[in-house]
């Protein structure tokens, strides 16, 4: 069975992987919320609207993930590149179908959805360039899950390094117009970050050309579209993409329920979803590792194996995130103040940030069970928890924020909410069903 040091070979470079994705979300945040409230809301509603279309992305990379970890644990080397290569055609496709919707009908979406014409404005000024991005975090994902699958994760810790620094430098001096560059504010900062996944996918793919053996892994021919192969991909991914998507859009419905309670409201929901992605970045690391070990283990032969390693990351998850949230409880305006200078601003954003904190001991294990069940490969199972799950998290989060109109703090319990379903319904899963003979 994995020991903890591998555990944590494998889920520290995953980490700092995610964090540089987040850390466009939180330097957008962070800067614009120094240039105004409005702004600060346009790039919560704006970057939401991305995460979902990048879920979708993001989904399948996911089970292709498990997919190239299956084969890894088999020694079937020379299938992985062709699952890799497949998956970027299609993400490519994909990249391409929603960029055009979202040029032709975000406006319209964004209309139905934010009431305030000011912050509307701001939100279309962002998503116009911002949806450029899909061509290449679409592709970034790809690489992700190759590198993943074959627990060689190292090399994430470079390029998260790299995708990092591009952005929190491109967003200051575009946003704030330095080095004699023009200040264009919300503009600025969706150019950063568009920026920063194209340095990021160059480096992926110079560093894969000169580096990994091509042949090893089938990679040193760019075959034709193989729609049989993409099926198989398929079979497994569609359920994930499915399953991401309709979880950041019920994420995406508490923005605009919040965003109904006010715009102060909405300015503090953005401050805490920052900081919560931020916290939520060592309990992802840990859950995409356990679907790689679940994969790999199972792929291996050694089912019997699968629930003691669930175990294990989960007890690893649960001990630090506990030490991270005594950690945040001790330094709250601290950390709100990275955000905004206005003090009635961070005193408002304090109690919703007690409230994450506590949220993620729950979610530090919800979410490693979880993964688990998708590691195993039945991903449709996986689906339909989540989409059990997500039905009783829109039903309170309907009856707290849009009948009841309670403060922004008591709307965020539903991620107890979200996660404590997770949890109980994985774990009954991973007891009683029959998962040990999927075939993948």
């Amino acid at each position: 069975m994995y020991t903890y040091k591998q555990i944590g070979i494998v889920s520290y470079p995953i980490f700092l992987s995610l964090l540089a994705q987040n850390i466009i979300n939180v330097t957008n945040t962070a800067f614009l919320g120094h240039v105004g409230e409005v702004e600060l809301g346009a790039s919560a509603m704006g970057g939401l609207f991305y995460i979902c279309a990048f879920t979708i992305a993001f989904g399948f990379s996911t089970g292709s993930q498990i997919l190239i970890a299956r084969r890894n644990g088999e020694k079937k080397y020379t299938q992985i590149g062709p699952v890799m290569i497949q998956g970027v055609f299609f993400l490519l496709a994909l990249a391409a179908v929603l960029f055009g919707l979202s040029r032709l009908f975000t406006e319209d979406l964004m209309r139905l959805m934010i009431s305030s014409d000011v912050l509307l404005d701001k939100t279309i000024d962002f998503l116009d360039i911002r949806v450029f991005g899909f061509f290449f975090s679409f592709m970034n994902v790809m690489f992700r899950a190759l590198f993943v699958g074959i627990t060689r994760t190292k090399i994430l810790t470079i390029n998260a390094i790299l995708m990092a620094v591009t952005n929190v430098i491109l967003d200051y001096v575009l946003i704030f117009g330095k080095w004699g560059f023009p200040e264009m504010g919300i503009k600025g900062a969706a150019i950063g970050s568009v920026m920063a996944e194209i340095i990021s996918i160059l480096f992926f793919v110079t560093y894969t050309y000169h580096k990994v053996n091509l042949e090893k892994y089938g990679l040193n021919k760019l075959r034709a579209f193989d729609w049989g192969l993409l099926k198989r991909i398929l079979n497994i991914s569609i359920f994930t993409m499915v399953q991401y998507f309709v979880s950041m859009s019920t994420w995406f419905m508490f923005f605009v329920a919040v965003e109904r309670l006010g715009q102060r409201e909405l300015a503090v929901a953005n401050i805490v979803r920052s900081i919560y992605m931020v916290l939520f970045i060592p309990i992802n690391s840990f859950s995409t590792t356990t679907n790689t070990f679940v994969s790999n283990t199972i792929g291996a032969g050694y089912t019997e194996k699968v629930l003691p390693i669930i175990k294990k990351i989960a007890g690893l998850s649960f001990v630090f995130m506990a030490c991270i949230s005594a950690v945040v409880c001790l330094i709250p305006r601290t950390l709100v103040s990275i955000y905004t200078n206005d003090p009635s601003l961070v005193d408002a954003s304090v109690p919703s940030l007690y409230v994450i904190s506590a949220a993620m001991l729950v979610c530090s294990i919800g979410s490693i069970a979880f993964s688990g069940v998708s590691g195993t490969g039945n991903t449709r199972s996986a689906l339909a928890l989540e989409l059990i799950t997500l039905s009783f998290y829109v039903a309170y989060l309907y009856f707290i924020a849009v009948h009841l109109h309670m403060p922004v703090e008591i709307c965020f319990t539903t991620e107890f909410v979200y996660f404590t379903g997770l949890f109980i319904l994985s774990t009954i899963y991973l007891k009683k069903a029959k998962w040990q003979d999927k075939k993948i």
